[in-house]
């Protein structure tokens, strides 16, 4: 007998079964439709689609291989309603009542909720294979076989769940028969999720159809309540037609998902613990969906990524929150909006896609419970030190802070609270020698006099910063008399600064110009976002070759030995004497940023009876790319403003080709020049720096002053890694430089591409591999000529801006396109000047 229920007139030997039932009135099937018939209503072969429908037959409800569509129609028949091997394609809830018998062969029903049969009898079953009791949970992994017997419905559709996710399909609670007594499970049948057809009608106005699914396969196992109470399957239909799904996608089945939430909901009933380590489970309860949106935050926080509250359902009958999902705050991607295109300065990328994400959804009982947690994300996370910079985290954060300060009882400032995660990164190791430094003594006495005080408290103060972290370094010079003269120190992190970017170093020494302030003098340099980063310091109260040489090895020493390749430095004939003896191998040059500052000082007058000789004074020191155009710049500024005969402008001229632009292109120094940074840093420190302050209050400054700077860092290392700097076109060339270069870096190098659009080449000459262009602006005269050796794919411009700036200018880009590379050679990217500078 081919039947997905038996047929109580086929099971004459169990009519003991239908005498016990008696009583019962009758068999529903609810699926949310009725159909009602005194004796029968038939429907043979035809494609059914009940919707709304109810029918009723006081004898007996049977499917019949039909295929019947039948929409808002009764139908009534006084003895049978046959469906025999149909397909119905059932929204709703089909009810079914038959004062009798509920017979189903081989139905194939598209159901997208459930339905419920009701019956008075219960179903005879004639099977002749034996009997298979599943007695404990460990038997549901069986595989179902026909006769298997299970304690309850539950067990039973974990069993064919557990067998299905095995072999790669998804189920679905299809029809179920209940008593109209008491309202007991009589039989159900559980089917294949691709079982029937989809309906088309109401596919035809919808926007975004769904994806069909359904095949009409046939799999699927249907079970009856036994007079033990036990359910024992009376149909086992295995065989499919369609392909199963593989291992790795098992866990995208919809029963699965539905499977592993009702374990996660039983661990999580069980266990009180689940909560310990803080990272999200299925279903995990709140009790709240603010306590919901806290834990994910707060599980955001230790991992590294800002939380989003994305997509929210509410319930409409109490308006209460149904379901929410907590997005990562990259998840999605930013919409065109055609206003973008008038913005001058866009909005920087954030979205790109990501997919994690928590969803939680209002149980009957009240509480929140995750149904869903993707952990994985598409982009890097964020270190634990730039963590409070995240959007979701800020608020976290400040209430952290405030927490510090009350506990420590320290009054810090707003702006200084970046002290507090600002952690000297790596340890390096100290000095392996005593700070004093008694082989390097001065063979007089010092220059300038120490205030009273100042030297008990330098020598602690130092001690203390020792003692809470063994990396910071310091050393001491003493004089003829054993009085401390020079003071040099730096900490863990103004090393590892010096590490990733100590190629170029700017020794300032501007302060010990006043005599009024402290000799302070800092090394001072750019890292890759172009901020200005300190290796190191001193208090020089000597300003002899012997001082300067003792405190360049004293620096080398705390470095590990590394020198620098540039040192600039002010315009002082001893400064350069030591550089000579201690640092022979590095290009020392005049910082042109330094011969500004002294012009201030030495040409105050002229700044202040001339309102245009700041700029020219200005466009003379650093526009000028060529020496002729240099030098017929700076005898111009003389004539303009007479000035033929001051003797520091003199002085300085002969020293040209250590500080001018137009000179020694070829020595990289990081773009020092424009690195305006430092006037800020002098008046940050300059009230810090009178000498009637005490000492300790400018070093607690200038503490400060430097926790900021790395403060910056942090900020701009996030804000690098959570945006992307907008593109000026679809360019493979610029998207690939967007992803190697810091933001800063990347601005700069796309103006020298959209410089290169306007270049224009003049000429080609060939000579075996290396071909000579030039090149000019369009519309200008001046020309400038780029070499590209074919052989090795170099590039070499006149205006040498690679080898000073360390980025290709717009002349060599236009030759490498005319040269269809549509890639920045590997070479002409510097690592210092990339976001992986500090990896």
């Amino acid at each position: 007998m081919d039947s997905s229920e038996a047929d109580i007139s086929s099971c004459a030997h169990e009519e003991n079964f239908e005498n016990e039932l008696q009583t019962l009135p009758g068999v529903d099937i609810d699926v949310g439709q009725d159909n009602q018939g005194p004796r029968e209503s038939s429907f043979d072969k035809s494609r059914t689609d009940i919707d709304g429908e109810r029918s009723q037959s006081p004898r007996e409800f049977s499917v019949d291989k039909s295929h019947t569509d039948v929409d808002g129609k009764q139908s009534q028949n006084p003895k049978q309603s046959s469906l025999d091997k149909n397909r119905v394609d059932i929204d709703g809830e089909l009810e079914c009542q038959s004062p009798k018998v509920s017979s189903v062969n081989k139905c194939d029903l598209d159901i997208d909720s459930e339905q419920e049969c009701q019956s008075p009898k219960v179903p005879c079953v004639d099977i002749s294979e034996s009997c298979c009791p599943v007695k404990d949970e460990a038997n549901i992994d069986q595989v179902p076989s026909l006769g298997m017997e299970f304690e309850s419905e539950e067990q039973a559709y974990k069993c064919y769940s557990r067998y299905a996710v095995l072999e790669g399909f998804s189920i679905r609670k299809d029809f179920v028969n209940k008593s109209r007594v008491n309202g007991a499970v009589v039989s159900r049948r559980f089917t294949c999720f691709r079982q029937g057809y989809r309906p088309s009608k109401r596919e035809a106005n919808v926007r975004k159809p769904r994806q069909e699914t359904r095949t009409g396969c046939l799999a699927h196992m249907t079970i009856a309540r036994q007079p033990n109470g036990k359910f024992r399957v009376t149909h086992f239909e295995n065989e499919h037609n369609h392909e199963f799904v593989t291992a790795c996608t098992a866990h995208t089945l919809p029963s699965q998902k539905r499977l592993t939430f009702a374990q996660a909901v039983e661990a999580d009933l069980s266990s009180s613990s689940v909560m310990e380590d803080g990272v999200p489970k299925l279903g995990m309860g709140f009790d709240s969906e603010d306590h919901a949106y806290e834990f994910y935050n707060a599980y955001a926080g230790r991992v590294g990524f800002s939380v989003r509250k994305d997509y929210v359902n509410r319930s409409k009958i109490d308006g209460g929150v149904a379901s929410r999902r907590f997005t990562c705050f990259r998840e999605g991607f930013r919409q065109k909006d055609k206003r973008d295109l008038n913005v001058k300065r866009p909005r920087k990328e954030t979205r790109i896609g990501c997919l994690a994400q928590l969803v939680i959804a209002r149980q009957p009982d009240g509480k929140y419970r995750v149904t869903h947690f993707e952990e994985k994300h598409n982009h890097e996370l964020v270190a634990a030190c730039r963590v409070r910079m995240l959007r979701s985290q800020k608020r976290l954060a400040a209430a952290q802070v405030v927490e510090g300060n009350v506990a420590d009882g320290s009054m810090i400032e707003p702006k200084s609270a970046p002290e507090l995660i600002c952690i000297p990164a790596g340890e390096q190791e100290n000095f392996g020698y005593n700070p004093i430094d008694y082989k390097s003594k001065l063979p007089c006495k010092r220059m300038r006099e120490m205030r009273d005080g100042d030297t008990d408290s330098l020598l602690q103060y130092f001690q203390s910063k020792q003692l809470k972290n063994p990396s910071f370094v310091y050393a001491i010079q003493l004089d003829a008399e054993d009085q401390i003269t020079n003071i040099f120190w730096a900490d863990a992190k103004m090393v590892v600064d010096y590490s990733d970017f100590g190629d170029v170093v700017c020794f300032d020494t501007t302060y010990r110009l006043n005599k009024d302030c402290r000799p302070f003098a800092p090394f001072i340099g750019v890292n890759h976002h172009k901020q200005m980063v300190i290796f190191g310091a001193a208090l020089l109260y000597d300003e002899t070759v012997e001082s300067f040489k003792w405190l360049f090895r004293t620096f080398i020493e705390a470095m590990s030995g590394k020198k620098p390749k540039t040192i600039l430095t002010d315009q002082d004939a001893i400064l350069a004497e030591a550089i000579d003896l201690v640092l022979p191998e590095a290009h020392h040059r005049i910082c042109v940023w330094h011969v500004y500052q002294n012009a201030l000082n030495h040409l105050g007058h002229i700044f202040e009876g001339s309102s245009s000789f700041a700029n020219d004074l200005s466009s003379c020191i650093f526009d000028h790319e060529e020496e002729e155009d240099f030098i017929n710049a700076w005898k111009v500024m003389l004539d303009i403003y007479g000035l033929w005969e001051n003797e520091w402008l003199h002085e300085i001229f002969k020293d040209r080709e250590k500080w001018a632009t137009a000179y020694e292109r070829h020595i990289f120094c990081a773009d020092i020049k424009n690195t305006l940074l430092c006037e800020s840093f002098h008046a940050n420190l300059r009230k810090y720096l009178k000498s009637d302050l005490n000492v300790l209050q400018f070093l607690k400054h200038l503490g400060k002053v430097v926790n900021d700077w790395h403060y910056k860092e942090l900020e701009v290392n996030y804000d690098m890694g959570q945006h992307m700097p907008k593109l000026m076109g679809d360019v493979i060339l610029l998207k690939r430089a967007r992803d190697v270069y810091t933001p800063k870096i990347f601005e700069l190098f796309q103006q020298e591409y959209e410089k290169c659009l306007n270049v224009v080449v003049n000429q080609c000459t060939e000579k075996g591999s290396l071909f000579e262009y030039k090149v000019s602006i369009y519309g200008q005269v001046r020309e400038y000529t780029v070499i590209y050796n074919s052989s090795d794919n170099t590039v070499v411009c006149s205006c040498m801006k690679f080898e000073f700036m360390g980025f290709l200018c717009s002349h060599a880009l236009k030759v490498l396109d005319y040269r269809n590379i549509k890639v920045v050679p590997l070479h002409y990217v510097l690592k210092r000047w990339t976001k992986d500078a500090r990896i």
